[in-house]
């Protein structure tokens, strides 16, 4: 079921369990990677969200994009687990507190860019999956609902890191 509908005095749009706010309609963003070096890969209060069907993916691609990760991110892995479970966001990437939390499955490159071993993968034609949904919505983040079966779906981007993409969004 689709609809409009009023929700403290702002407008969200509901299509069958998701409450999905105006700002994702209305708001304009293309990351600026060059500009931004792919800080949301670190910046966060957790790794990346998993969703269940996700944590198989990781677990299936790991061995083909373990040459991609450096030797901290194989140790933590290793120590931790290919994901674990965070309290407030559920199951998500480790992330490697001695590198400013970035994702375990990312990594910098000598210009400071941060990219994606999935991705990379996926690139390379060597994994038919690309990267956790959360990475590519970001910077629309997904909530459970408190009370139900239901999502709701925000336009949260950091204000300094995504202004660039804030901005060629605009353009």
């Amino acid at each position: 079921m689709n609809r409009v509908v009023n929700l403290n005095s702002k407008t969200v749009i509901v299509i069958d369990n998701k409450i999905i706010s105006d700002d994702i309609i209305e708001k304009h963003f293309v990351c600026d990677l060059p500009k931004c070096n792919g800080g949301c890969c670190e910046d966060g209060d957790a790794g990346a969200p998993l969703s269940d069907e996700e944590l198989d993916s990781v677990v299936e691609h790991y061995e083909t994009i373990k040459k991609y990760l450096t030797k901290d991110a194989i140790e933590q892995i290793e120590k931790h687990g290919k994901y674990v479970y965070d309290k407030e966001f559920g199951w998500v990437t480790p992330t490697l507190p001695s590198d400013n939390e970035i994702c375990v499955y990312a990594y910098r490159e000598k210009s400071g860019l941060i990219k994606c071993a999935f991705e990379q993968a996926n690139n390379k034609g060597e994994i038919n999956w690309i990267k956790p949904i959360s990475c590519h919505l970001y910077p629309i983040i997904a909530y459970k609902g408190k009370h139900g079966d239901y999502e709701r779906l925000n336009y949260e981007p950091r204000e300094v890191m995504c202004h660039p993409a804030t901005i060629l969004g605009k353009n």
